[in-house]
């Protein structure tokens, strides 16, 4: 291989399986230049790599250019086919697998792993130039063929397990109403003692009563955003104080606090268990604090005269659960639970609530 004409590299040099691989610096400009995705028409089974999810790029740009003084990128991992040569920079044990990877400029790099973070780099770099000079770590494997790339993806996807939505929150510093759901949950004796800040749904027999989830989706409905939106002062203010008279309200909740019954009896019994309830009533309470600005506390405040009993069928069967008793949990069942909260409350619907509720009593099914 001609040294004059190459992609040079700093690298490091591992073996695993008896197979020599080499993670490398790479400046963030030259990813989309060198590294390629299989056609979208390609047949999956003669592709090395899933297609890409087009939908997932605008964020991941965002997170880029919106923070550049502290993103945080994982390794791509790529296949060469072609020639390539790892120089080292010393003989002895200390630095021989520390060196230079030079690699053809005829080689085909293809990616078995980051296929979206390439994407948004391009992407972002696009938005934010000077994003270029900085880098990212690339694992890179001598390519053995189509068959050994797929072995790579799946062997690299195989144990990968996504985190949670709750422990995102959780551990989401940016977003200013994760930040403040964590506020509510810590400030709140009921909320701290009782919400699973890790899972996103309970068992029967979890100590808890709600996933920290619930609570942010709740949020969400609560002032009509989107995650990362912006929150206003008023609309952080509003949201601490539904919090509190939510808890208190409901009776069920406080029985727990005061160790008259564990949270398995409440989900077990009743529907303010479950994370339906919440962002039904989510729904709710933006409506209450849209349309009643001045009296919208004392709207909360009438939850506690509602029968939340699983046993009221009447109310709550095709709603909040099926005809087997089990807790349904969709957008469909969520409005449904929040149209009949809303008419307990002496609350209008409005023209869309009106259209699922007409639907609902006709029997309709829309469960889409």
């Amino acid at each position: 291989m001609d040294m004059g004409f190459s992609y040079n590299f700093p690298a490091i040099r591992g073996k695993q399986a008896g197979k020599e691989y080499f993670v490398a610096m790479c400046p963030l400009r030259i990813i989309p230049k060198i590294f390629l995705f299989d056609e979208d028409e390609i047949p999956p089974e003669h592709r090395a790599q899933r297609i890409l999810n087009k939908t997932r790029i605008p964020e991941m740009t965002n997170y880029i250019v919106e923070n550049q003084n502290d993103y945080v990128f994982s390794s791509i991992t790529a296949s060469i086919d072609g020639e390539l040569e790892f120089i080292p920079f010393g003989q002895d044990t200390t630095s021989n697998d520390l060196g230079q990877l030079r690699i053809s400029l005829e080689a085909r790099f293809l990616i078995n792993d980051g296929q979206h973070r390439r994407a948004a780099i391009e992407e972002a770099l696009k938005i934010a130039p000077e994003l270029g000079n900085e880098t990212i770590s690339v694992v890179f494997f001598y390519d053995e063929g189509l068959k050994n790339s797929q072995q790579i993806f799946s062997d690299l996807n195989r144990h990968a397990v996504n985190t949670t939505s709750s422990i995102g929150i959780l551990y989401d510093h940016r977003d200013r109403l994760a930040m403040l759901t964590k506020e509510i949950v810590a400030e709140n004796p009921l909320l701290s003692r009782y919400t699973d800040r890790e899972k996103v749904s309970l068992s029967k027999n979890s100590p808890k009563i709600m996933a920290l989830n619930h609570i942010f989706n709740t949020n969400l409905k609560l002032v009509g955003k989107s995650k990362g939106d912006v929150v206003s002062e008023e609309e952080e203010k509003f949201i601490k104080e539904f919090w509190s008279l939510l808890c208190e309200a409901i009776t069920e909740w406080q029985m727990v606090l005061e160790k008259q019954m564990n949270p398995r009896e409440l989900r077990m019994n009743y529907i303010v268990g479950h994370g339906l309830f919440l962002e039904a009533v989510g729904i709710v309470g933006r409506y209450a604090y849209e349309y009643e600005p001045t009296s919208w506390q004392e709207t909360i405040k009438k939850l506690s005269n509602i029968d939340w009993n699983r046993a009221n069928a009447t109310d709550w069967e095709g709603r909040a659960f099926n005809s087997n008793g089990r807790i349904q949990k969709n957008n469909h069942t969520i409005q449904l639970t929040a149209n009949l909260i809303k008419e307990k409350l002496g609350l209008p619907l409005t023209e869309n609530e009106m259209k699922i509720e007409n639907k609902f009593k006709s029997g309709e099914s829309n469960d889409k």
